[in-house]
């Protein structure tokens, strides 16, 4: 038994749990939180136990037989039914061939296998982020002797706007319909303060300070007037840091506050939006990869020489660049998928604008990257060398959130961390007309003239390959719509749906379908479908975006992953489906029948294999993961 009330039970599956006692201690705090759970973790490294689904590490998997689980799990497996293997046809299997840097093969006959896994199937209702905090106050430790104890304080009053449904009561949105649209090149509530009842009921905050306090970046407010509250949050981190714990995240009511220490980088969001933990240190990370693209890692050597030094003023005028960052986690998959997408294009325009590109990379450049707006039209590496996809989307990011790359052809020192986190990179960039751009990145600071005249080139290329007007006539076209769905696997998307084979609602596509993200897992790649009615309003989309992220954490949670899961809650109905090729996550209309659902799943599959060589990128690139 530990110290301070503190119990160890060894539970029957190996797995310890603690019992909580509360603790109270008199650190004065101006962050006004009523803290109901406190996680902590001594190794960083160690995964978050997630006591919604628990799981038993060296539990075998689950058998065609084996029993369904207790009513009140509220979940039911179907083992009447299986997702069957797509039929590839023989034309299909003759001609497609892959190339991916030194790679090049065929794609296998049974590149869908069929999933002989039970479906998990979960009927859940909408519940808040407070549920578990309506016990005692107190904190959960682990690996420790003794915690320290729970700050207490008069309750945060962003909690008062706030609705889990997503429903606003009172509350302020992130962002209005406007917003959305257009979020502005310039900081928004200048005039808010942790003081102002407007910034307290804002749902969404995000934070970035240094280790001794110095706010360097807030979404909403004045960093300057935010000084307080951001050495509130540095006590917070220091004080657990003191102990020789981490913190992790801290539940209050329905509101969550996560941490992620990245060094002397201290980077905080309070959200009562009910995303996942795992979402939103996700996002934390994005934010913090997003400040190494323009700083690189040897930042911290400022902080070494003086704890107290001042990095706000190194990210001067960036403000737009992580505000783009931040509104793109209610809309862009990318973001939670770790996966880019690409523009749709014929494979033979494609391919002329991949040639080009490999033509130039030969002569010193290190990557080449065509873009029309967050996606890709085409891009080339040299030899060994590679680029995340959380890189192509900071990448796009930095460059579509900063006007001055419109305006002319732009020479930037910025910073790939995947690819080497301490030194800059040279980015060359070039808007081609309004939406399309380029960026060629080299390691040489004097290649400017040089990166000039492999613009020239590329550019009357793509001019007299018709590439250009390929691409705008590609943006103005819609994506996969859900009504080009085939009835017949076999058959490409020409056809419509045959009404008698398939029943027709009234709302949807078939078997209610409204919405779906497919994932190339091998090529690190995605599509998605355009939004079936009733999905309508940006609202309706920013809830779909956030379900798929409780989906994402669920089927990826590192206790235990599952293969397929049909949940239905009184929004959609969301099927996922996870195989070692691709990812498949689909929304249908809450009354969907899981049959019908699951068949529309396996032509999606299927009609994806047929267009794949028009919305994924392929070709004789030296580009790898």
């Amino acid at each position: 038994m530990g110290q301070g009330g503190r119990d160890q039970i060894r539970e029957p599956t190996g797995r310890s749990c603690t019992v909580q006692s509360p603790i109270s201690f008199s650190l004065s705090l101006s962050l006004s939180l009523s803290l109901s759970s406190v996680v902590m973790d001594s190794n960083p490294d160690d995964p978050v136990q997630d006591t919604t689904h628990p799981t038993e590490p060296d539990a075998p998997p689950p058998s065609d037989t084996a029993e369904p689980p207790p009513s009140d799990t509220a979940e039911e497996f179907l083992n009447s039914l299986t997702l069957q293997e797509p039929e590839p046809s023989s034309e299909d299997i003759n001609q497609r061939h892959v190339s991916n840097g030194s790679l090049s093969q065929s794609l296998p006959a049974d590149f869908y296998a069929s999933a002989s896994d039970e479906i998990e199937i979960v009927e859940e209702e909408e519940e808040g982020l407070g549920s578990s905090s309506g016990g005692v106050d107190g904190a959960t430790w682990t690996n420790r002797g003794d915690g320290p104890p729970s700050p207490s304080s008069s309750g945060y009053a962003a909690e008062r706007g706030s609705s889990a449904s997503g429903a606003s009561s009172g509350g302020i949105e992130e962002e209005s319909d406007r917003e959305a649209i257009e979020w502005g090149r310039e900081k928004k509530h200048l005039h808010e303060d942790d003081a102002s009842d407007t910034w307290r009921k804002r749902k969404k905050h995000f934070f970035i300070l240094s280790n001794s306090g110095k706010p360097i970046y807030s979404r909403y407010g004045d960093e300057h007037k935010l000084a307080g509250f951001s050495a509130t949050l540095q006590a917070i981190i220091s004080f657990v840091q003191n102990s020789g714990d981490s913190i992790k995240f801290v539940r209050a009511g329905k509101h969550q506050i996560v941490f992620v220490v990245k060094g002397p980088i201290y980077l905080v969001c309070i959200s009562c939006t009910d995303e996942p933990v795992e979402a939103l240190r996700g996002q934390l990370e994005l934010l913090y990869g997003q400040m190494l693209l323009i700083l690189t890692k040897s930042v911290n050597r400022c902080f070494e020489k003086n704890p107290k030094f001042d990095m706000a003023p190194l990210l001067g005028g960036t403000d737009a660049v992580f505000s783009s960052l931040i509104h793109s986690f209610s809309w862009n998959p990318a973001t939670f998928l770790h996966a880019y997408t690409c523009l749709p294009l014929s494979y033979p325009t494609r391919q002329a604008a991949s040639a080009i590109l490999q033509d130039v990379s030969e002569s010193g450049i290190l990557f080449a990257i065509l873009m029309c707006k967050h996606k890709v039209v085409s891009l080339v590496g040299a030899q060994k060398a590679s680029l995340h996809p959380d890189e192509i989307l900071l990448l796009a990011n930095f460059v579509l959130s900063s006007e001055s790359f419109r305006t002319s052809e732009s020479f930037s020192p910025i910073c790939l961390p995947r690819y080497n986190p301490m030194a800059f990179l040279y980015a060359y960039v070039h808007f081609l007309d309004l939406d399309t751009y380029l960026v060629l990145l080299t390691t040489r600071s004097d290649s400017f003239y040089h990166l000039k005249d492999c613009r020239v080139r590329i550019q009357n290329v793509l001019a007299k390959s018709n590439v250009l007007s390929e691409i705008q006539r590609s943006m103005l076209e819609s994506g996969l719509r859900i009504e080009d769905l085939p009835s017949d696997p076999t058959r490409l998307a020409t056809e419509r749906i045959n009404t008698e084979s398939v029943p027709q609602r009234s709302i949807g596509g078939p078997a209610g379908l409204c919405h779906f993200i497919y994932k190339s897992v091998y090529l690190n790649q995605f599509v998605s479908s355009d939004f079936a009615a009733p999905l309508n309003n940006p609202n309706q989309k920013k809830r779909l975006y956030r379900a798929y992220q409780k989906m994402y954490a669920s089927m990826h949670d590192k206790g235990g992953t599952h293969k397929t899961q049909f949940r239905r809650d009184q929004d959609y109905v969301l099927f996922c489906w996870i195989t070692q090729d691709f990812e498949l996550y689909a929304a249908f209309d809450p009354l969907a029948d899981k049959a019908q659902a699951i068949k529309v799943c396996n032509r999606v599959c299927q009609w994806v294999r047929d267009l794949e060589n028009e919305i994924f990128l392929y070709g004789e690139s030296t580009f790898s993961w």
